[in-house]
């Protein structure tokens, strides 16, 4: 058990946390959630003691290990991958480092014998002699293979880190683990074995994530901060999130119905207050308007933007031919032989284990890239905006979001029209006045979305949208993808956001593509797809 007594902190004037006081109780999982910038990641820091509150306690229960998933991506860079893995239960570790140290020393005294002997039995207890086989099986079911558990951390991708990290803190049983965005840099199926190991968990578990899907999946609990507090609520994401918009409806009616008695009341007062056999009841009327409340709706820091993409003609027949398409980049061949025909109404989402093939594909598709062979064809019909993964380049210089978004609006537009798109976009007041070279990875997401929708195109796509949004962001735009009646090619690591907006999906394979009319649920499922996976896996191998 950990518990949060009294925590407070505040940056400057704005105060994150006041007098929280939480316990997070063995065998539950807590997603804690909240707004960009409510603290999340900041709480995390404070239960792991890796940040000071300004007032209040953080406990734990005696000999009880707290595991963070570590953020520095870097730090282990001269330690093997087991070993890096290995270092999440820093006791065994470090009894690890003593016991070597002793072993291999020349003069090895009586002294030494009881130490090793008191090292043995400690060792035994904390299960180190499976430690290496155990810190083996995260790995590779966290898809780091074997030969690669020797290697330094430094030879490793940055995805490959992540995932590494996440083993270290996996690690060792401990009683307490806090997770920060645990399924960034994972594949569908590591995220499945993760949300296996999570459900089997038997200890506390505290995470944030923006993965909707995942949540629903592990979460017993939902620490939601908002209002400057912290509110646990009992279920996953999904009910949380139905039970407070229930909430939040039924205290809006409770409210438009005492507005509406109160005007009745005032009304009757008003015409019969000066008539003399109407006036006890006017009176009493009075007494009944001042018993009247409104109950108070506080301020969310929670924001929606609103996002609607509006085609200015529809698709016409033809949409998208491709044929043959292959592509190698940096000596691999990331493409080979892809085909498809885009149909009316497509919502195509592009899944696959290379992101690498996926991004070349969407590249190649908005003409930024040629392919080495193959062709496509576009309608004559058909529009479309693209929302590229990496999108840095489009944030250069040094205009304002005003003067940023002026570019892509119609020609007549001017200040009013841009400061009004932008504030529906949570860029209100001085935010859009500010610096385009400053923007987060959030704001800069919402801005190419923005983009997109000033270009009313009949054709969407998207590769990785979802990557730097907060929940309620994602919830927008996956509503806004929902609502579109035209054409979505799109890429997403976000299950949800997946399983909600495709109904084709198209797998780019090492061996070739598989192209299905299903959900992706129904994708993941069919065991059909399960068998022509591998047979093109092993027919490219």
């Amino acid at each position: 058990m950990i518990c949060a007594t009294n925590v407070t902190l505040s940056y400057g004037k704005r105060v994150l946390f006041k007098d929280v006081n939480i316990k997070f109780a063995p065998g539950n999982c807590y997603g804690l959630i909240g707004a960009n910038g409510a603290g999340k990641s900041t709480f995390l820091k404070i239960l792991a003691g890796d940040i000071e509150p300004d007032a209040g306690t953080v406990s734990v229960a005696p000999r009880e290990r707290i595991a963070v998933l570590r953020q520095d991506h870097f730090v282990f860079d001269e330690e093997t991958v087991l070993n890096t893995v290995i270092m999440g239960h820093e006791e065994m570790h470090k009894n690890m480092k003593e016991r070597e140290a002793l072993y291999t020393k020349p003069d090895f005294s009586e002294e030494d014998g009881i130490r090793s002997g008191e090292l043995e039995i400690a060792f035994a207890e904390m299960d180190g002699y499976e430690a290496e086989s155990e810190a083996a099986v995260l790995l590779n079911s966290l898809g780091i293979s074997e030969e690669m558990h020797t290697k330094q951390m430094k030879k490793l991708e940055g995805g490959e880190k992540v995932r590494v990290l996440l083993a270290q803190a996996l690690f060792g049983n401990p009683d307490v683990l806090l997770l920060d965005e645990p399924t960034n840099n994972l594949d569908i199926k590591s995220i499945a074995w993760l949300e296996e190991f999570l459900y089997r968990f038997q200890n506390t578990v505290i995470l944030v994530s923006h993965d909707r899907h995942f949540m629903n999946q592990v979460c017993t609990h939902i620490a939601d901060i908002d209002f400057g507090k912290i509110s646990i609520y009992v279920g996953n994401y999904e009910f949380w999130y139905q039970a407070s918009q229930l909430n939040l409806q039924q205290k809006r009616a409770e409210n438009k119905k005492t507005t509406e008695r109160a005007n009745e009341l005032k009304s009757f007062i008003q015409r019969f207050s000066s008539n003399a056999s109407k006036s006890k009841q006017a009176t009493s009327r009075k007494k009944l308007l001042e018993k009247l409340t409104m109950e108070d709706m506080p301020v969310s820091s929670r924001k929606y933007p609103f996002i609607s993409f509006k085609p200015e003609r529809p698709c016409g027949n033809v949409i998208l031919e491709v044929d043959g398409v292959s592509k190698t980049i940096d000596g691999e061949k990331v493409l080979d032989n892809v085909s498809f025909v885009v149909n009316g109404r497509d919502k195509i989402a592009f899944v696959g284990g290379n992101s690498l093939a996926k991004t070349t594909l969407f590249q190649i598709l908005a003409g930024e890239m040629e392919p080495d062979s193959g062709r496509l064809s576009w309608g004559v019909t058909i529009s479309f905006s693209y929302f590229p993964k990496e999108h840095s380049a489009y944030f250069n210089g040094d205009k304002t979001l005003v003067e940023w978004l002026l570019q892509f609006a119609p020609p007549k537009e001017g200040e009013s029209f841009a400061r009004t798109f932008l504030g529906r976009m949570l860029f209100s007041g001085d935010e859009a006045i500010k610096k385009i070279d400053v923007l987060s990875g959030g704001e800069k997401v919402r801005c190419m979305l923005s983009r997109m929708m000033l270009s009313e195109s009949n054709v969407l796509m998207l590769d990785e949208p979802t990557n730097h949004l907060d929940l309620e962001s994602i919830t927008s735009l996956n509503d806004s993808l929902l609502k579109f009646q035209e054409v979505i090619l799109f890429t997403s690591h976000d299950h949800e956001f997946v399983n909600t907006v495709a109904n084709r999906i198209i797998e780019i394979t090492p061996g070739g593509v598989i192209d299905r009319l299903m959900t992706f649920d129904e994708y993941i499922e069919s065991t059909e797809v399960a068998k022509t996976r591998e047979t093109l896996i092993r027919k490219a191998a």
